[in-house]
């Protein structure tokens, strides 16, 4: 895949619905991780594009134009947006898999994805509505539900296009102004969603991106005193920054912070069913999946058995540059290739299968071959760190609750598996997973834009997705009114 056959975004910033260069003048490379070469630049932003993006949104929300949209019009022109990116759907996943290096089917489904979360908020920008409390005789009393104001967003570069609609879709459709950082790694699709906002008329100031290192924009836009709300996604350890930053300046914040999350195979698993979905969960978009299933708790009576599968399956996966038939493409950057890499040279389990590297990939691509360990401590490192790569590690269990205990077991709480036919158990188990979602015989639900996504604990806090990020992106105001 060409560069020069993609049309690739400009290294400008959209601020106050206009493209501008960095203040500075800076400019930064990237490099596809295809092959490790630059066949782009972005603009390298600082505190003081964050400003002027911070006081366009604060103008579009304060008496602007977006400010003057009622909720059905906000969530017609989301609408018209979501059917934009379906017309540029091909073009915006070349762009994807060029900036990210996902198998260009993944990129495909993602765009599908991005426009459903504008198709869905879009329909809800005017479903929130308020309620009427019983109170005092002579009173009127209501709750509204209303925008923060200005909302900051902060993405990663594992789903660009994705987390773009996923992050900025509901808080427009609740009114707010937004800016957004996306991630210095991989930000171009969210730069072309930009544009094809504009032409469909956002107005000025209502989407605003400004690109840079996290370290210097990012920061800039969490600790800045006009945004109202931050929402962010990526690590525990930026995630605590985040949240720091936004108790500083009084505001809340959404953090999801990735996960260690466990599929429970239980022995009257349907167990033809649970293969492919097991290797799917880890390897997809190279492993670099905030919910994949980076460990599967494996019943004793069946632990041989299905390991004897995942490893012929795992030796099957072949690493390989993002072509049509590509299921395991090249991770981000040089800088995630050694952690990932790292990680299995010192993993302290035995090594059951790897994958291959394809002949011919890019000698300068970023890619790692599939690796599954077994059996696995609960408490070794492998099992207990995310190692965000095509990385899945095999614990046996004995019983229910030796499997509640494994499952919950680490300093994560996101997304859990079950497989088991048995309806009680199925029950008994979701209620004793402590994450945020539970998937019974299934994993993953294609996008799952309807479903209320977030963790607990070291997975973060506060939900997306769903009716609950309109909830998450207003606030709650209570009007009561003594009429006599």
């Amino acid at each position: 895949m060409k560069a020069d056959s993609i049309r690739l975004p400009r290294p400008l910033n959209l601020i106050d619905g206009a493209w501008v260069a960095a203040a500075s003048g800076r400019e930064m490379d990237v490099r596809s991780p295809i092959d490790g070469e630059v066949f782009t630049r972005i603009a390298d932003s600082g505190p003081e594009d964050v400003d002027a993006a911070v006081a366009a949104a604060r103008a579009a929300f304060d008496g602007g134009p977006w400010s003057k949209l009622t909720a059905a019009e906000r969530g017609r022109l989301m609408l018209r947006l979501g059917n934009r990116i379906l017309e540029e759907a091909e073009e915006l996943a070349r762009l994807e898999t060029m900036d990210n290096g996902k198998p260009i089917k993944q990129a495909r489904a993602d765009m599908i994805a991005t426009a459903r979360y504008f198709e869905y908020y879009g329909g809800g920008a005017d479903k929130v509505h308020g309620e009427v409390i019983p109170f005092l005789s002579g009173y009127h009393a209501e709750v509204r539900r209303e925008p923060h104001g200005v909302t900051g967003h902060i993405i990663p570069w594992n789903y660009p296009a994705q987390m773009f609609g996923r992050s900025i879709a509901p808080a427009l459709a609740m009114g707010n102004a937004t800016v957004l950082k996306p991630a210095e790694d991989a930000c171009l699709s969210a730069l072309r969603i930009g544009e094809l906002a504009t032409e469909v008329g956002f107005p000025a100031g209502a989407i605003n991106i400004v690109t840079g290192r996290g370290e210097v924009a990012g920061k800039a836009l969490s600790e800045h005193p006009g945004v109202d709300f931050m929402s962010f996604t990526g690590s525990p350890e930026v995630g605590v920054m985040i949240q720091v930053a936004a108790a500083k300046n009084f505001i809340g914040c959404t953090l999801e912070l990735g996960g260690k999350s466990p599929q429970i195979v239980f022995d009257d698993a349907d167990l033809e069913a649970v293969y492919p979905v097991l290797v799917n969960a880890i390897i997809q978009n190279g492993g670099q999946t905030c919910s994949a299933g980076s460990r599967v708790l494996i019943q004793r009576g069946v632990y041989d058995k299905v390991m004897a599968e995942l490893k012929a399956r795992f030796e099957a996966v072949t690493a390989s540059d993002s072509g049509e038939d590509a299921v395991l493409g090249p991770l981000i950057s040089a800088r995630q290739k050694k952690r990932v890499e790292t990680y299995i040279a010192e993993a302290d389990a035995p090594l059951v299968a790897r994958g291959s590297i394809a002949q011919g990939s890019p000698e300068g691509g970023y890619y790692v071959a599939a690796a599954l360990f077994g059996p696995c401590e609960p408490g070794s490192k492998i099992a207990q760190e995310e190692v965000f790569g095509p990385v899945l590690c095999a614990i046996p269990f004995d019983d229910e609750a030796d499997a509640i205990r494994i499952a919950n077991g680490t300093d994560y709480g996101l997304v859990a598996g079950i497989w088991t036919s048995n309806g009680g158990r199925q029950q008994r188990m979701a209620k004793a997973m402590h994450c945020g979602q539970v998937f019974i015989n299934g994993y993953g639900a294609g996008g799952g834009i309807e479903l209320p996504f977030g963790g607990i604990r070291k997975s973060g806090h506060g939900r997306e997705k769903g009716f609950a990020a309109l909830h998450e992106f207003s606030r709650i105001k209570t009007v009561v009114n003594n009429h006599g």
